[in-house]
């Protein structure tokens, strides 16, 4: 049985999705403060956290941030009313896995929590099963369990992450647009149109640096979007180096 923390400071909204979630089979814990989160949080070990933005005691995204210090494997759901671009890039670029915007229905909200957390647990307890295996250079992806390796090192991505790796990997050298990739990974197109997808490529490219990766595979497309091309970093330089000396 999936447990489940809600974070809300709205006793009625709180009390109906906890019920609702009961309902659901989820076992369910509350709490209506950042700080009650946080101890929460780092107490019962949640398969998924539904986080309110706005909390008294800290703001939600102030809680996401602290639980991202010591878990990256929680599923974390932003649930706000807030819905403006700089938001969503603030609560994404904070550790948010998704985000769902108030007002929403029951079924709406079930449907991506079960989404969210199918994909999470087969990455965490499904390490043996083979799926499809993606491999370029350095590079080991594998889609059915969502795990990466560079180097043969276990490459720290989150769930979002990883889907856009792999999303871009599936269909190497094709273009992808902002809304290809955000309708591939979240089922809709809108997220492309925010900051959303830039925010989770940069960490996805931080974390392809940090494990000293010998090729660099996620090129932007100026003004289009992204593509997934296996390049060494000397053939890169020298191919920069060479035109930089025509211009």
């Amino acid at each position: 049985m999936a447990e489940i923390l809600i974070v809300e400071d709205d006793i009625v909204i709180l009390d109906t999705l906890a019920y609702n979630l009961d309902r659901q089979g989820f076992e369910v814990h509350k709490a209506t403060t950042g700080a009650e989160a946080f101890n929460a949080a780092r107490t019962l070990r949640p398969h998924l956290i539904l986080l309110d933005l706005m909390l008294p005691g800290g703001s939600g995204i102030q809680v996401c941030e602290k639980i991202r210090q010591y878990d990256q494997e929680v599923v974390i759901v932003v649930i706000t009313a807030k819905d403006a671009e700089e938001d969503k890039v603030r609560g994404f670029e904070a550790g948010a896995d998704d985000y769902v915007t108030k007002p929403f229905g029951m079924k709406e909200l079930v449907a991506r929590i079960n989404a969210n957390l199918k994909r999470s647990m087969w990455s965490m307890s499904s390490p043996g099963m083979r799926g499809k295996i993606l491999e370029f250079g350095d590079l080991w992806l594998d889609t059915k369990n969502f795990t990466a390796r560079l180097k043969g090192e276990p490459l720290d991505l989150r769930l979002k992450e990883f889907e856009i790796l792999a999303a871009l990997a599936s269909r190497p050298g094709e273009l992808k647009t902002r809304e290809k990739l955000a309708k591939e990974v979240w089922g809709d197109e809108g997220v492309g149109f925010s900051r959303t997808i830039d925010v989770h490529i940069r960490r996805i490219r931080a974390a392809l640096a940090e494990n000293k990766s010998d090729h660099e595979y996620v090129h932007t497309v100026r003004g289009l979007g992204y593509r997934f091309e296996e390049r060494s970093y000397d053939t890169h330089l020298a191919s920069e180096e060479k035109s930089l000396k025509q211009k």
